[in-house]
């Protein structure tokens, strides 16, 4: 599995931008992967140093439009911190 495979993208919230100064940045990936398999995925695509990461499953939520309703999709989200001595992502950099 390709490191670009498993990041699918990031999550620009306003709690995600908070976390940015701390170095700790959300990504939404694959539900299938592993807390390794993302580490290993972020320090080969950045060039960076995780010092850990944790991961949530986000359950789909209800949406109507008009007499028709349905589910968005499940998707699994990644807080990723760096380690102190590591560099920041550029890509966030230019958002803050």
């Amino acid at each position: 599995m390709f490191a670009e495979d498993i990041i699918l993208k990031p999550v620009l919230t306003e709690k995600g931008y908070d976390g940015i100064a701390s170095k700790r940045y959300t990504f939404y990936v694959k539900k299938d992967a592993n807390k390794i398999e993302i580490k290993q995925a972020v320090e080969k695509l950045f060039g960076v140093q995780v010092a850990k990461v944790n991961t949530m499953n986000c359950k789909g939520k209800l949406k109507r439009m008009g007499r028709n309703e349905g589910y968005t999709p499940d998707r699994k989200k990644a807080i990723v911190t760096l380690k102190e001595d590591s560099k920041t992502i550029e890509f966030f950099d230019s958002l803050t």
